[in-house]
């Protein structure tokens, strides 16, 4: 099998010294987390939130929204589509950069630094079109930081070590061609010209990358979107890359499980992917429109990760019609977010009902990370469109959506469910 080797140093999991290290990969929990939100964290009071970060103290909030209030509804503040607070009492940090479309993505970066990647044009008032790195302490652009896409947008956004991997619509970063896929340096934004992952998508009107992550020891990344192949092989709405090593190059790990078609109209039906703490497996959401005991439309499916050749899921969690939007993965649960009513539903149908076996878990819940069966924890929250992000944190779980009533509480939109 031809595959392109990519010449590019070892992804090293460190950052500047002296500066705290990036919080990027899901992490370890101990248990499984409360189904009662906390009381302190602030509410985003309009549109949707899109993406979470976490640097140090602070947690970063992306999306398209222009208003925010602290836990207490007392006090009200603008902020477009971006705003931070803090991790340990919810007060709204003076944090508060100009950026004139909605942010899809954010990733921790080193030194008190955040990066955002969406739709915006401009930040702070200075063209740079899809991506930029914010300093935390002042809402400043880092002026080193030159990396801007030539059109469409940032959906996807993941830091390992001093390199950035960057995911979207666009195909060319600084001018370099990258079809939706680049890595680039977390520093100054220059593209590795060693890493092409060479995504495109026949027939499809345009290419794009949906979501990506990769492992917490940087060697293993996963992308899902709207292509077909990868460095000419195909690899139907995803792919794995090895980029560890001396070189980087796509893995022979593949699946035609995303090969048959849901719903007419959807280039691509996956919508996030995300790797278990280890690296050993990763989880897929999906979305589709169509019930089926075959498909993998409107599922959650785990698939190994150091596997080569053909794959199938170890197990698919089905909703019976609904889309799932968000993954978390924390050892003892997997978490799933989107605008489900019912878990462990294969045999249901979104017109007609639950089929038999189907258990309630509207708009989220939680699932055996062996058997994918859906788990006890069952909160609930006010369905919308769905989940768009999860962040785990050493204390618990942080959510982002589109409605205000999560565990049976207000919650404007965020909220976080602790540890026990």
């Amino acid at each position: 099998m031809r595959r392109r080797l990519l010449a590019v140093a070892t992804v090293l999991v460190a950052t500047v010294a002296g500066s705290p290290p990036p919080a990027a990969a899901d992490i370890t929990q101990s248990g499984i987390v409360s189904a009662n939100p906390v009381d302190w964290t602030p509410h985003v009071l309009d549109g949707t939130v899109w993406a979470l970060a976490v640097v140090g103290d602070t947690v970063i909030v992306g999306g398209a929204f222009t208003k925010v209030a602290d836990s207490s509804r007392r006090t009200t503040l603008s902020r477009k589509n971006i705003f931070a607070f803090d991790l340990d009492d919810g007060s709204i940090r003076s944090f508060a950069p100009e950026v004139d479309g909605a942010i899809y993505s954010l990733a921790p970066g080193a030194d008190g630094t955040v990066y955002a990647g969406g739709a915006f044009k401009s930040v702070n008032g200075v063209a740079q079109r899809g991506i930029t790195r914010l300093w935390l302490g002042s809402g400043n652009r880092d002026t080193s930081f030159r990396a801007k896409v030539n059109w469409g947008d940032v959906r996807a956004l993941a830091t390992r070590g001093d390199r950035l991997y960057a995911g979207g619509t666009f195909s060319a970063i600084n001018g370099t061609e990258r079809v939706a896929l680049a890595r680039l340096d977390a520093e100054t934004g220059t593209v590795d010209q060693g890493f092409d992952a060479q995504l495109s998508g026949p027939g499809l009107s345009r290419v794009r990358v949906e979501h990506l992550d990769v492992t917490a020891d940087g060697r293993k990344l996963v992308a899902v979107g709207a292509f077909l192949k990868a460095d000419g092989y195909t690899r139907t709405q995803i792919a794995q890359f090895d980029v560890g090593g001396s070189s980087a190059e796509l893995s022979r790990w593949y699946t035609r499980a995303y090969e048959p078609q849901c719903m007419k109209g959807f280039d691509t039906y996956l919508r996030q992917v995300k790797f278990s703490p280890d690296g050993s497996y990763f989880v897929v959401a999906a979305t589709g429109r169509a019930s089926s005991a075959q498909k993998l439309c409107d599922s959650a499916a785990r698939f190994e990760t150091n596997r080569i050749g053909e794959q199938r899921p170890t197990w698919v969690q089905r909703t019976g019609g609904d889309s799932l939007y968000a993954v978390a993965i924390t050892g003892p649960a997997v978490y799933l977010g989107g605008h489900q009513r019912w878990f462990d539903n294969p045999y249901g149908t979104d017109g007609n009902g639950p089929g038999p076996g189907a258990v309630s878990r509207p708009g989220i819940g939680a699932v055996s990370p062996i058997t994918g069966k859906a788990l006890s924890w069952n909160p609930t929250r006010a369905r919308g469109v769905g989940v768009r992000a999860f962040l785990t944190v050493p204390r618990g779980l942080l959510v982002g959506s589109d409605t205000d009533e999560l565990g049976k509480e207000y919650h404007g939109r965020l909220g976080m469910f602790p540890l026990d």
